[in-house]
Parts: structure tokens; sequence; C-alpha cells
């Protein structure tokens, strides 16, 4: 007799147990779940998961690791993967100024640098709020605590550009058992020591509490060609790619796609193109953006991104300073200039040098994405609420794939749009 049974009070070993019996013992999950109560998880683990000849049981298990007070770009390294899933502390909402921040060289200099930056985005903030209350007047009709947070993320928005690298933030990454074997074997080889310490951290921590989905072998030669990857794919950088937006089709099926021209044409607004359709290849973007707006747009996984590296060599986002009154623009002009030479001066790496690089400096941005991942990311982040830096360039995405595939309905906002205060609701409050 047909019947749907859910599972969901397990725990991720005894979770994965059950689901990977089907393959052994095509009885009901009933008699599974007595099974799993009767010979426990760790028996069962040790004996068919790490043995087992492949790594589907460990996709059956899922758990969530939060890692707290780590640098931007720890965060964004246990975020370059894939099949990640999770959130993190949002620049664009949260004040930063009691954060620490992170000082690996740990000298006068160095410490110098960080308390700059930090200085300034509190006299942003504390400056910028009253400037952006007359820049965008309460309407009549309008919530005033609605109104009231909308102007502090705007606020938010602008002076996170001074916001070094270095500041700490917390992430939460949920994965399944599997995903976070894989993802920490290559972190363990990351070129910034705070990444192998936080990887070596985690890892701890799993096998703490799953000893028997951790318990893999290490190999010299395979742990020596993930050394020789990471070496290579880390960070990637290139002067053409900041000059001006560009795309690549070449990698796209445009012939192979007329035979669904209907289905491109008729698409409704909120829609997503069928996954079928990634089978049809990639169109590339490259253009410039700020490493705080390129933070936002690593979330699409379904796209491939290079790591751009952050560094001075390509300039401070003209948007940032664009906002600021006069007198304050001055200020921050002088200052990044002055930091610039004193990140030049330290004696580090040029990985290093990214903690003490404000988030507001231009990265080269490469994302290679199949069709249903090019026109979701460019519609969604092309929405009125989405920070300025970004939102062009997702407007000028949509305009590529319009170009690159003749008949395509885009439903992405090319609206000028500069200020909305729905912003103010975009927050998560204890209901009263």
């Amino acid at each position: 007799m047909r019947e749907i049974i859910i599972v969901d009070d397990l725990s991720p070993e005894p979770g994965a147990m059950v689901q990977a019996l089907y393959s052994r013992d095509p009885r009901s999950v009933k008699q599974h779940l007595i099974q799993v109560r009767e010979k426990g998880a760790e028996k069962f683990m040790s004996s068919y998961y790490v043995g087992y000849g492949h790594k589907s049981i460990g996709d059956c298990g899922t758990t969530s690791i939060f890692v707290e007070n780590v640098s931007m770009l720890v965060a964004k390294a246990v975020q370059d993967w894939p099949l990640y899933n999770g959130q993190e502390a949002s620049t664009r909402y949260l004040d930063m100024a009691a954060q620490e921040v992170m000082d690996p060289i740990g000298t006068p200099a160095s410490k110098e640098i960080q308390d700059e930056w930090m200085k300034f985005y509190r006299r942003a903030l504390e400056a910028l709020v009253p400037v952006l209350k007359e820049r965008f007047p309460i309407e009549p009709g309008q919530k005033e605590t609605v109104y009231e947070k909308a102007i502090k993320a705007r606020a938010f928005d602008i002076a996170r550009g001074f916001l070094p690298a270095g500041v700490t933030t917390y992430a939460a990454w949920h994965t399944n058992l599997r995903q976070a074997y894989d993802h920490l074997k290559e972190m363990r080889h990351h070129p910034l020591n705070e990444v192998r310490e936080v990887a070596a951290m985690i890892l701890d921590e799993l096998k703490k509490k799953y000893s028997s989905s951790f318990s893999h072998k290490e190999y010299p030669t395979e742990e020596a060609y993930l050394d020789e990857s990471i070496k290579e794919f880390a960070y990637w950088d290139d002067a053409e790619a900041v000059k001006n937006f560009s795309y690549d089709a070449s990698l796209l099926d445009v012939k192979g796609l007329e035979k669904h021209a209907k289905l491109l044409a008729s698409r409704p607004a909120k829609a997503e193109l069928h996954q079928r359709m990634r089978q049809y290849g990639l169109i590339t973007f490259r253009f410039p953006l700020d490493f705080g707006s390129y933070r936002d747009l690593q979330r699409h996984r379904s796209c491939i991104q290079e790591m751009p590296l952050l560094s001075t060599r390509h300039g401070f986002y003209s948007w940032y300073l664009e906002q600021l009154p006069n007198g304050l623009r001055s200020e921050a002009e002088a200052l990044i200039a002055a930091q610039a030479k004193r990140i030049a001066g330290l004696p580090c790496s040029d990985e290093m040098r990214q903690y003490y690089v404000a988030m507001g400096f231009t990265v080269a941005v490469q994302i290679s994405c199949p069709l249903p991942a090019a026109v979701y990311t460019a519609e969604l982040r092309s929405s009125d609420t989405v920070h300025p830096t970004l939102r062009i360039q997702a407007q000028r995405m949509g305009d590529a794939i319009k170009e690159a595939i003749p008949g395509i309905a885009m439903h992405h906002d090319i609206s000028p749009g500069t200020w909305n205060i729905k912003r103010g609701n975009h927050d998560i409050v204890r209901k009263e």
C-alpha cells in the first residue's frame, strides 16, 4: 500500500542511516527506525559509511555549523562552495562599529590602518543619517519606524565601503556531512592561515559530534594535489575585467535554444526557466564591482565564480564617495590615498594584505552562468532594494542576455531607482 512517511526528528547520522538502509534492506522505514534504535548510529556508520565505496550516505545527513567572530575573508572562504547554504551577518543592516577587527600582522603600522578605517566608518554613519533624512524626507502615510530603519539601512549601505575586510562577522553553514568534509578538505590548504585554522576547528568539532562520519584517511598524494589546486584557484584578478562590463556567450548554444523559443518568450515574471536549459552551456560576465557588493553576488552558487583578490590597485568604487556630503567626501578621499600607501608598505603577501583593504575598493568579477542561473541572478539582483553598485551590473546582465538570445522574455528591473523605503521592512523582529 502506498504510504508517505515524514521523519524529521533524527540527528544527522541516524537520519542518514535510515535512508541508507533502503539500498541494503528494502523494507519500510518504520522497520528501519527500529533497527536504528537497536543498533545505534555509531556502529552502523562505522560499518557502512566510510567503507561504503562512495559518499552518498553522507549526503543524507545534514548539520548546521555556526562560525563566529571570523574575518570577512573567512566567511567568503566558507561560502565559496557550489552547495553552500547559510546566512551571514549583513553589513547592509547592522552597525559593525563594535566588531573586533582582525590584525594578523600585529604591528603598530597595521593596527593604525584598521583603526583609521573603523574611525571613519563610525564618523560616516553619524554624519550620514541626518544628511539622508534631508535627501529622502519622510512622505505622508509612511510609518516612522519603517522610515527610520530604511534611513539607517541606506547609511549602512554607504558606510560599509570603509569597513576593512578584517572586520569580524558571523556565518552559518547548513550542509550535509559529505559536503562538509569535501569543502573542509580544500579549506585546509587555503593561503590564509585564519582560513586553515577555522577549517581545522570545524573539522575537530565535527569529529567529536559525528566520529563515524569523519574518520576519513588522508593520502599524501591527494593532499599535495589539493595544495596545488588551491594555489591556482584561491584568488583571481584581472586588470581587463575592471575596465568595463562585458559578456561572452560563445559557450552558449543559442541555436539549440531555438527549439524552446516559445518557453523563452512566454515566461512570466517570477517564473524560473526549466533547469534542463542548463545543458545549453554558459554565458560569462566580467565587470568591476566593489568587494562589499561582490559578497552579495557570491551567494548565487548556481553560477561559477572566481574569488576576486581584494586590493587597492583598481581604485575605490566611486559610488561610495558620491553618496558622502562634500566635506566628508574630501576627508574620505584623503584617507583612501593615505591608507593605500600604508597598505602597500605592509611586509606581507597580497593575500594577507586583504585584511587591511576596505570593502569599497574595486575587484574584478568573473561569473559564468548556465542560462537559468543567469536569468535568475539578473532579475533578482536588479530589484530596487538591492545595493545600487550590484544592481546596475545586474541590469547590464539582463540586457546582455536579451542581446545574446533574441526573443527571450526578461523581467529585470531597469528603473533608475535611488531610494526605497521597503528596505525598512526587510527585518526579523520579535512578535509583540
